[in-house]
């Protein structure tokens, strides 16, 4: 088929060649752009023949080439058969390698079963490649949800705490129990995989064992069990997808559940501090009554004490006479003369003392100078014969 084609594209560049050199001067521009179209058509043929080419040769090269030389001879028995009037005449092995039209469809048909086949492969391919993208998306988004629900809790348990300057020791003590829980349940859970890859891997080789059991005891599978299969798989897809969106939602529930929880925690430690505050404060409130009470009562009885003696100060005041103007100037006149001879009597009194000092201090330098004891100032009045006075 390439030799053909190099044949025809040489043909046509001699028969351009020998137009060329027999035109005449007037016609040169024309015979340029019939030049120009009849290379444009050539160039669309050969691509055309190229891609033809192409896809034979793929088509060959998953095949035996022996049955298809069989095909090409036997084609070309039917045309000489077809043409007896002819003269028979040397084939060449261009001529011998030519395909029908039946021939060429059914190379198309297989190529075209072929790419459907391959873009089927693509197809599956491409949706399992989706499909792992799809589950380590999800994986992220899952892991950045518990990333994020231990930053709240971290935050939740010792962030605060780590923030108060006054309980730093406290909440160094509580870091290490935090971490110190985290890791105990980390690995819990570790064994509880653990556990669980083991069940796994012993059911799988459980699996395993009967399967080979059947494959010995020669029970192949048929069709419809295929078909079986494929139901209960997609079946199972079909549950395990229900099952991860069931996950998926109770996670979003949990950690929505676990805000509301953090947000009610909150709102009970201020309620209980306001308790605690409107506790004290009721208790200084039930003193205060006590005391209000008590002074009450004391303001009570001084009330009754107060009206008593306005009772009393009343009654007298209705016995009261004021006396006769005369007899309150005679008794104001004595009592003046009262207080007058009681300020003589009080300076007599002082002259005396005065006198008693410096007669008892004489007594006594003479009591000294006689070589008796000093004796007290009353005695040396006495002996003097000045107390009386």
């Amino acid at each position: 088929m390439a030799k053909q084609t190099r044949a025809r594209s040489g043909m046509a560049l001699f028969c351009l060649a020998t137009m060329a050199e027999t035109t005449e001067d007037g016609q040169i521009n024309t015979d340029k752009k019939l030049l120009v179209e009849l290379v444009e058509d050539l160039k669309r043929s050969n691509a055309a023949q190229q891609a033809e080419i192409d896809m034979f040769e793929r088509y060959s090269s998953g095949l035996d080439l022996q049955p298809q030389s069989e095909n090409y001879e036997t084609a070309s028995q039917i045309d000489m058969a077809a043409s007896p009037g002819r003269k028979t005449k040397a084939r060449t092995p261009e001529r011998q390698q030519l395909l029908t039209l039946e021939q060429k469809c059914d190379v198309a048909k297989s190529m075209h079963k072929q790419m459907t086949e391959d873009l089927k492969r693509a197809k599956d391919l491409s949706e399992r490649e989706l499909d792992n993208y799809k589950a380590t998306l999800e994986e992220a988004d899952i892991h950045l949800a518990e990333v994020k629900k231990e930053c709240c809790q971290f935050d939740r348990d010792i962030g605060k705490a780590l923030r108060d300057k006054k309980s730093v020791t406290m909440s160094a003590e509580k870091v290490i129990r935090y971490i110190e829980d985290k890791v105990k349940a980390k690995e819990s859970l570790i064994e509880k995989l653990h556990q669980k890859n083991a069940a796994l891997l012993a059911y799988k080789k459980k699996l395993q064992i009967q399967l080979k059991q059947q494959e010995e005891m020669g029970e192949g599978l048929t069709a419809l069990d295929f078909e079986q299969l494929k139901f209960g798989n997609m079946k199972c897809r079909k549950r395990l997808d229900e099952q991860n969106l069931r996950r998926v939602e109770l996670k979003l529930l949990t950690g929505k559940t676990l805000h509301v929880l953090n947000s009610n925690k909150e709102k009970l430690q201020t309620l209980t501090l306001e308790s605690d505050v409107l506790s004290s404060d009721t208790a200084l409130r039930a003193k205060l009554l006590i005391k209000f009470e008590e002074e009450t009562k004391q303001a009570e009885e001084e009330r009754n004490k107060a009206e008593v003696l306005n009772r009393k100060l009343r009654g007298q005041l209705a016995d009261f006479h004021v006396p006769h103007v005369l007899q309150y100037i005679n008794v104001k006149e004595s009592q003046g003369q009262l207080q007058k001879s009681v300020k003589e009597w009080e300076r007599k009194v002082e002259i005396a003392e005065m006198a008693l000092k410096t007669y008892s201090k004489s007594w006594d330098k003479l009591r000294i100078t006689a070589g008796a004891r000093a004796v007290p100032a009353r005695h040396a009045a006495i002996d003097a014969g000045l107390y009386g006075f």
